[in-house]
């Protein structure tokens, strides 16, 4: 695919140097639908970042685009702070009768700041209320956003930096297969919380991925995640599964823990929850653990009505059991394309990572995901790296993408993969680390 530098001027000239995503892929897009997007020369791209993880269902899936557009025309309230509108309505009625009831669960929503950060600070402030403790347990690899509370809990040196300010109240704990595979790392957390001689107290809370889209697409398997969620409540500890990123069907099901049979605690849901690439998150909290008071976590755009509208819209999808089964099969297929790709560079050490939609690939040199990326891109694919390092790359389909799609982009990816491997891995420059602003390319933070 033959790429003309676009016009990019005024996005130099005005926009902060923070920006990241259009570093690595130089476009300027124009329209987008279902897994395709459009950039402003005409040319195809296909789409394997999906807003990273904001669009589940595509871009302007017609069906929730038809719903928000009537709610406009409508004169519908767009703002609301938290007063009750219809659209807020509709939503909750909704989310019980197709998500909560269905599996039996029982949670008060609390809408938050409309981004993944702010439910993740705000899942934090009600643990920490609740138990009137202040530590949180995080774990390597884990992220959770860049506020300085979830920022705290997030692992990656990086972002960490950016703070600017010591980061403390959370004890980090190794994810399963951090210390090799022959560590138990609930065993050792479990000595830890009840050794008196370890020196860590009790904590607020546990926090975790049960994917960890950031942290190079580790997994948490059905049975560490049972036995996290047992020695937290055998010791009365709040869980917080952060399903920002794996949640609302990525991994096959409507939340990522589902295969595990647990029930969390607290849940935070951002991302594809308004299912439109609209602003909107929210914490699903016990109800007996619902005590924060009013205003005690507030935001000027907790009640984004149009992302309740098109939410609303999305949930219908899952009111038909053909919907979920049939994100299943395209889970199902990507896995054997993947590890039928895997095959092929076996001499990359390429090994596949992930579970359901949100997949990446590892190679022995930890360099190759970065280039391959570029690689794709300049065959109209974009998929993007995950990790500390930015060494595995992250794929990440619509989960309605549909065999014959990801064949096709599976395909274009192979292209990638043997033309970057083909370059030579560039050489360390002798000058001094570069900054923040050059670095960023490498790794981004989503919430």
């Amino acid at each position: 695919m033959t790429v003309t530098e676009p016009d990019t001027t005024v996005f130099d000239d005005l926009e902060s140097a923070v920006r990241t995503y259009c570093r690595r892929f130089p476009a300027v897009f124009t329209r987008a639908s279902g897994h395709r997007m459009w950039d402003e020369e005409g040319r195809e791209y296909t789409d394997f970042l999906s807003g990273a993880g904001a669009l589940n269902y595509g871009h302007n899936p017609p069906a929730v685009r038809g719903a928000v557009v009537d709610y406009l025309l409508a004169d519908g309230p767009v703002h609301g702070l938290d007063l009750h509108t219809t659209a807020k309505a509709a939503f909750l009625r909704r989310l019980r009768d197709v998500v909560l009831r269905p599996r039996g669960l029982d949670y008060r929503v609390q809408f938050t700041g409309p981004t993944g950060t702010n439910a993740v600070e705000a899942a934090f402030k009600t643990a920490r209320r609740v138990t009137g403790r202040t530590d949180v347990i995080a774990f390597t690899g884990g992220f959770h956003g860049l506020s300085l509370g979830a920022l705290a809990a997030s692992a990656t040196s990086f972002k960490r930096g950016a703070a600017g300010v010591p980061l403390g109240h959370v004890t980090r704990m190794p994810y399963e297969g951090y210390a090799g595979d022959g560590v138990d790392t609930v065993d050792y957390l479990t000595r830890m919380l009840d050794d008196p001689g370890s020196g860590v107290d009790l904590p607020a809370a546990i926090v975790v991925e049960t994917v960890q889209g950031e942290g190079g697409l580790a997994v948490a398997s059905a049975e560490w995640l049972r036995r996290l969620a047992r020695a937290a409540r055998e010791r009365g500890i709040p869980l917080i599964v952060d399903d920002i990123q794996a949640g609302c069907g990525r991994t096959g099901t409507f939340f990522s823990f589902e295969e595990a049979g647990i029930v969390p605690d607290l849940v935070c849901l951002s991302k594809s929850i308004s299912g439109y690439g609209l602003p909107m998150a929210l914490v699903l909290v016990r109800p007996e653990l619902d005590q924060l008071g009013p205003g005690e976590h507030s935001g000027t755009f907790r009640g984004n009505n149009l992302a309740f509208v098109a939410a609303a819209a999305c949930l219908d999808f899952w009111a038909d059991p053909r919907f979920a089964e049939g994100v299943r099969r395209n889970a199902a297929e990507l896995d054997a394309l993947l590890t039928g790709l895997a095959a092929r560079f076996t001499d990359l050490g390429c090994v596949p990572r992930g579970r359901g939609m949100i997949r990446g690939l590892a190679f022995t040199d930890e360099a190759l995901a970065d280039r391959v990326s570029r690689a794709a891109f300049d065959r109209g694919l974009l998929v993007e790296t995950s990790g500390a390092r930015g060494q595995v790359l992250k794929i990440m389909p619509p989960i309605v993408t549909g065999a014959a799609e990801l064949a096709l982009g599976v395909a274009t990816l192979a292209d990638a993969i043997a033309s970057a491997a083909r370059e030579p891995a560039r050489e360390a420059a002798p000058e001094p680390a570069p900054e923040p602003a050059q670095r960023a390319a490498q790794e981004e933070g989503h919430k």
